[in-house]
């Protein structure tokens, strides 16, 4: 193929992965029967019941159902999370995103009950600011798709007789809506617009801005187009060819890469980093997708040369990693974030199946290791941000990947998705999004695309045709996989195809061999060719295996050349070294404090090779300094509700004192909790006999941690809760933290103590009130069931436990106190060495919060280290995340089995507006 002859460049470590090989069996998986798919397939069904039914019990007509309250989000009546919150419209989003879902899933009835309840109870004329991206793909998607099945089912002759092309009026009504985000200079839609008051008016609140995502402008044309083919009006289509147009003019020439951000009025690119992740991904997906759909050849010409780029410069089989625009060799970043996972189901559509099944298979021993895809994940395979919002990119591409293998391997990958989502994001109220995959830990959070994509997908995985009542073969998935019909490629074609293409782009011919093709044919004489493939991968992430990806200077090492210099062998009085780091791009600026700061210019490096040697260094002494950092932190304890009805399911995080014994070493502290008397635990205890063997609750407040400590070990306690004594108080609003001691020794203090926020502690305060005895484990992390209580329970009550967990910890000596321990984000960070020191183990850091939103440092056309003489935008987070660890927001978890606290989340600084948007150039 042609990317394999492209500029040479480093495989991702092929002896590593030749080390992990396993010897293939001589046989594939085993094909799924009838019945056991047909089995599958219902469960999905049932598990869509559960959460839609509870979304229109609960929340609708709010835009999404929160799971673990039962209740609905409206937008401004619970707490702003920052970007994430621009898709909600208050137009019943969640119920919009699911229309084509009923029909895919043969509840034609209920179908047609919500159509009626859509036309009945939706305003689109709502004074809120939305996102155009997500307004387009979820709702203009949603609306399409659904008239796009109700026209369908209305020819059938038994349901939707009634139709009258509503849905398309509301779509034309909103696409109009949506319209004056497209009035700038460049064609580039604003990224948010006002339903009610449109851009730039004071009533907007908007139009302001200057920079918008990649895909954020590139993901239009199918919706706008298919618009515009259903209703004759071309305006829609127009403007979204426009913008198309406008991103493929402004792209990097000679690497023929887009960046993640630009700016819509310039045309200049603020983030120019580039993969097939977050902030672009969509973009390639339309341009191939548009030529299916359209029938216009320039798309597929644009997108076989993008194509072409990724797999020359991104694509490290089984790796995607993000490179710079104008210097594509070096590396943007070490991490990959959870959106890249559709990529392979588009190299499916592609017809490059190998690189598809190997960046599957990774991301599936990914999912083994963590039960869901985190968020994002190190080149080695670590997590880097803990959350999973339910995202349904990795069952889109097992979906595709089976279609074009037949592969019965993919029905069990299904199938694991399928047992991990009712294992460990089932709740009474529906599923609720994974806050940490290594806790279990739980969002109060479930998405509309998790409704729209993931049953959609899970369900035709496992269904024949006959199982669905019409041929999908005969429609187009948009990226929210709302269905539009292959037939608009011939209808109301009214515009002007100018073919911008290949009027300065030399087009490689091989690029094309492959595109669209018959599936029937990929694999006429290998049946286990996928098998093969996968083969090589499986240990791809177990830790026998080799990690990480470093390229090493083979010529320079066979010429006798030395190897670069490491971090933990720099001395920072070693004037070879500081010659050392000049070459590298690598300078230090002593501050006022006294520390010297390492900044990194790439383009300022005697060479690319040395840049990448600075860049290397650079995040060596990230790791160094975050290192020093997370040994002076304790990890968070556990605090497992172990009695009837519970039996360990309610699992609450809870922050560890800087006293007593260290559950990580000693064996964990289980008894029966009582309320201490005073309630303070400041003074001796009035109920010693109540306490006595037991674990004693105390309130936070009026006196040190140590003293409270002290008084119920006096009366007998085994060991203490302490809970904070503010009144609503949550990990949801604020990080926990570690009790520090008196200033005293507290070698004293022979039993374990830990501190739970009001709203956690409240669990514990109702099961007394409830259960009287009540029974805890007090440990390091959440223990297994006990296979005995688990036979007692009643059936009703595995989906009756929470799990909470906890945030990054300040410390406090005494109950007033809130001194937050300071957490720095990797946005504006670079590593700082103390004047005396010589060793990397006495780094320090020194950096500012980001705002909240739309925080993204400028780059250096060079390298995305370069904030043109600024520090360095590093990611200084450790890459393994684990016992020192936290998280926040309380949670729930209800599978059989709680997952052990391995690690926490880390630095508070990541909050979910940084993760979510992932607009934060992390290097």
């Amino acid at each position: 193929m042609s990317w394999a002859a492209g500029p040479p460049r480093a495989p991702w470590n092929l002896l590593a992965t030749a080390l992990c090989l396993l010897v293939a069996s001589a046989a594939g998986t085993a094909p799924m029967s009838r019945e056991e798919k047909q089995k599958l397939g219902n469960q999905v069904l049932e598990m869509f019941d559960h959460a839609f039914g509870n979304y229109m019990e609960h929340a609708y007509p709010a835009d999404e159902l929160m799971p673990l309250t039962c209740r609905g989000r409206v937008r401004g009546q619970e707490p702003s999370r920052g970007d994430v919150d621009d898709a909600l419209g208050k137009f019943s989003l969640t119920l919009i995103d699911s229309l084509d879902t009923l029909v895919v899933l043969n509840k034609t009835k209920e179908f047609e009950d919500a159509v009626r309840k859509v036309l009945r109870d939706v305003n689109l004329d709502n004074d809120v600011v939305v996102s155009v991206f997500e307004t387009n793909i979820r709702v203009l998607g949603g609306l399409l798709g659904g008239h796009s099945l109700a026209i369908m089912l209305k020819e059938k002759g038994e349901y939707m007789q009634w139709y009258n092309d509503e849905l398309l009026h509301m779509a034309k009504q909103l696409g109009y809506k949506l319209l004056p985000a497209f009035n700038t200079t460049s064609g580039l839609p604003y990224p948010r617009i006002n339903l009610k008051f449109g851009i730039r008016k004071p009533e907007a609140r908007t139009g302001t801005e200057t920079d918008t995502c990649t895909a954020c402008a590139g993901t239009l044309i199918l919706e706008f187009a298919a618009l515009s083919r259903f209703t004759g009006a071309t305006i829609f289509e127009e403007y979204a060819r426009k913008a198309l147009d406008f991103l493929w003019e402004k792209r990097q020439r000679s690497s023929n890469l887009v960046g993640v951000t630009i700016n819509i009025h310039t045309g200049d690119w603020v983030r120019k980093d580039s993969g097939v992740g977050a902030g672009i991904d969509s973009y390639y997906e339309y341009l191939l997708k548009a030529y299916v759909l359209l029938g216009d050849d320039s798309f597929l010409e644009r997108f076989n040369t993008h194509y072409d780029a990724i797999m020359r410069y991104i694509s490290q089989p089984p790796l995607l990693l993000d490179v710079h625009i104008h210097k594509p060799m070096l590396n943007a970043r070490t991490w990959m974030d959870a959106l890249l996972a559709f990529f392979p189901g588009l190299q499916v559509l592609k017809g490059d199946i190998r690189p598809a099944i190997e960046t599957h298979e990774m991301l599936y021993q990914v999912i083994k290791k963590h039960n869901f895809l985190p968020e994002a994940f190190t080149t080695d395979f670590r997590v880097h941000w803990a959350q999973h919002p339910l995202r349904p990119e990795f069952a889109e591409s097992t979906y595709f990947l089976y279609k074009a293998t037949g592969d019965p391997y993919y029905l069990e990958v299904g199938k694991t998705l399928i047992e991990n989502l009712n294992k460990y994001a089932r709740v009474p109220c529906g599923f609720a999004a994974m806050k940490d995959v290594r806790t279990g830990s739980h969002e109060d959070r479930m998405d509309s695309f998790f409704l729209a994509e993931m049953f959609k997908y899970l369900y035709l995985l496992f269904a024949d045709k006959e199982d669905i009542i019409f041929d999908i073969e005969d429609y187009i998935f948009t990226t929210e996989a709302h269905l539009l019909p292959l037939w608009l490629s011939t209808t109301n074609q009214s515009i002007t195809k100018k073919n911008i293409t290949s009027e300065y782009t030399e087009l490689d011919d091989s690029n094309f061999d492959w595109t669209c093709p018959n599936t029937q044919i990929l694999f006429p004489n290998d049946p286990l060719y996928a098998q093969s493939i996968r083969e090589p991968l499986k240990n791809v992430v177990d830790k026998s295996c080799p990690r990480g990806i470093i390229r090493v200077r083979e010529e320079s090492f066979r010429s006798g050349a030395k190897p670069p210099l490491r971090a933990r062998d720099f001395m920072a009085t070693n004037p070879e070294h500081l010659e050392i780091l000049k070459k590298m791009g690598v300078s230090l600026i002593h501050l006022k404090d006294g520390r010297v700061q390492l900044v990194q210019h790439a383009i300022q490096a005697a060479s690319s090779i040395d840049a990448e040697d600075g860049l290397r260094f650079m995040q060596e002494m990230i790791e160094l300094s975050s290192q020093q950092q997370k040994e002076q932190q304790l990890p968070p304890r556990a605090v497992q509700i172990v009695s009837h009805p519970f039996f360990g399911r309610v699992v609450l995080t809870a922050g560890p004192a800087q006293f007593g014994p260290d559950l990580s070493k000693h064996k964990e502290t289980r008894g029966f909790v009582v309320s201490s008397k005073p309630y303070n635990g400041c003074s001796e205890l009035t109920n010693p006999e109540a306490v006595l063997g037991k674990i004693a609750l105390v309130q936070r407040g009026q006196c040190m941690f140590a003293e409270k400590a002290r008084n119920i070990q006096n009366a007998g306690a085994i060991g203490g809760i302490v809970i904070d004594d503010n009144d609503g108080s949550s990990s949801d609003t604020a990080p926990l933290f570690q009790m520090a001691g008196d200033g005293k020794d507290t070698d004293d203090i022979k039993i374990p103590m830990l501190f739970l926020f009001s709203k956690e502690g409240s669990i514990i305060l109702d099961a007394i009130r409830e259960y009287e005895e009540v029974e805890v484990l007090l440990s390091d992390k959440a223990k297994d069931r006990d296979p005995e209580m688990e036979n007692e329970e009643q059936p009703a009550s595995e989906n009756e436990s929470q799990n909470l967990s906890a945030e990054p910890m300040p410390s406090s000596s005494q109950e007033g106190e809130h001194n937050l321990v300071e957490h720095e984000s990797p946005e504006e960070s670079s590593p700082s060495i103390p004047p005396e020191s010589s060793s990397p183990a006495d780094l320090d850091r020194v950096a500012d919060r980001p705002s909240e939103q739309n925080s993204q440092p400028p780059e250096n056309p060079e390298t995305s280290q370069n904030l043109d003489g600024e520090c360095t935008d590093l990611d200084n987070k450790p890459q393994e995340q684990s016992e020192t660890e936290e998280d926040s927001n309380p949670n729930v978890s209800w599978g059989k089995k709680v997952q052990p606290i391995d690690s926490i989340l880390a630095d508070w600084s990541e909050d979910i507006e940084a993760f979510e948007m992932m607009e934060k150039d992390e290097l």
